[in-house]
């Protein structure tokens, strides 16, 4: 009768066992679940940008006739380095683009700049057709 008693003791205890069905459920829901999410947030958004292309043609030695057109803290703008009024830089613009071949603007703006005028300014020479244009991100000091 010891042997059955023995027995009677195994019974009562249960081995503790890993499932591994269940696990691996669990790892490939949270795999499809990384997946998709990660593929929601890949939305690609692009702006229209046309390249440079190189011009081999040996360059002239001509003076720069770009301009620039900085915008100051304060509102007011210079135009290569002279003040102008807001309302002078259209007429400005019209004639720099009649009189020159290739028109080029850049547009700076110096520590303190507010974003509405620096966007007028860039209005301004869209709106005259100058399609040569530059913005400068380092700022400058006013009127440099």
């Amino acid at each position: 009768m010891a042997g059955g008693g023995s027995s009677r003791g195994d019974e009562g205890k249960k081995k503790a066992r890993i499932e591994i069905i269940p696990l691996i459920d669990v790892i490939f829901f949270l795999l499809a679940t990384f997946v998709l999410f990660t593929l929601s947030l890949a939305k690609i958004q692009s702006l229209p940008v046309q390249l440079p292309v190189a011009n081999n043609a040996p360059q002239q030695n001509k003076e720069d006739d770009s301009v620039t057109l900085q915008v100051s803290s304060h509102g007011s703008y210079f135009w290569n380095k002279e003040l102008i009024s807001p309302s002078e830089i259209a007429p400005r613009l019209v004639h720099y683009k009649g009189s020159v071949q290739t028109p080029r603007v850049l547009i700076s703006g110096d520590y303190l700049a507010k974003f509405g005028d620096t966007v007028f300014a860039l209005d301004q020479v869209r709106l005259a057709g100058i399609d040569q244009v530059s913005v400068d991100t380092h700022p400058h000091g006013t009127g440099r």
